[in-house]
């Protein structure tokens, strides 16, 4: 216990991380997985921008990267880290491994529920000279807002999983601090002061995306 008080500017550091790392690839993630999820539904058979070339190619770039381990994942995307933001290790070639792997993750959900919307509403929409986006922005995102708010709320927990393994590429978090001041130093209180803390931080996010959910789908 001794060794944790000592370590508390240590611990709080690795929370800012934690929460800098996951609320950007969240917000960068999210808005890309948004725009490749609308770009499935709208071009899959019968959709309102029907194109199998366009579909076929997206479907295989999805289903081509999220099947992969993150730990291998984050690997294999350095190089184009590099590129991206100039650095191949640190928090901020994670941030960007973890955006891009949430992307696809993302892309799958907000196809999923977009798939819920009843296709009659559409037809109705489609009937009276709605156009493509009209029918995105007034019928498809408002009807689906619901579960989308639940599945970026289980995205959030994934990604806060993910990002765990920073250590790997010279990144921080409260991940690499358990690992590093808890399991490496056989000091469980470490460990389990972090553990602990990644549980309140998901349980207020889950509420919070729970109830957020909830007061959407009652409108």
């Amino acid at each position: 216990m001794d060794r944790l008080i000592e370590l508390l500017p240590d611990f709080w550091a690795a929370t800012g991380e934690t929460l800098y790392i996951v609320g950007l690839a969240m917000l960068f993630g999210g808005l890309a997985g948004l725009l490749l999820g609308l770009g499935l539904y709208v071009t899959r058979r019968g959709s309102i921008l029907d194109n199998k070339w366009v579909f076929g190619t997206l479907n295989f770039v999805v289903n081509t990267f999220r099947p992969i381990p993150f730990i291998i994942f984050i690997a294999a995307v350095q190089p184009l880290a590099r590129v991206v933001v100039g650095t191949g290790i640190g928090n901020n070639a994670l941030t960007f491994g973890l955006a891009l792997a949430a992307t696809f993750a993302i892309s799958r959900i907000v196809e999923q529920n977009l798939l819920t919307v009843q296709p009659g509403v559409i037809e109705a929409a489609r009937s009276v000279g709605a156009g493509p986006l009209r029918i995105i922005k007034t019928i498809l995102l408002p009807e689906a807002l619901g579960p989308l708010i639940l599945g970026y709320t289980f995205i959030f927990v994934a990604v806060t999983d993910m990002s765990a393994v920073a250590g790997l590429i010279g990144g921080g978090g409260l991940g690499n601090f358990a690992i590093q001041y808890g399991y490496r130093l056989f000091n469980p209180a470490v460990t389990w002061a972090a553990v602990i803390l990644i549980i309140v931080l998901i349980q207020v996010v889950q509420l919070v995306g729970n109830r957020l959910a909830r007061a959407v789908m009652r409108r």
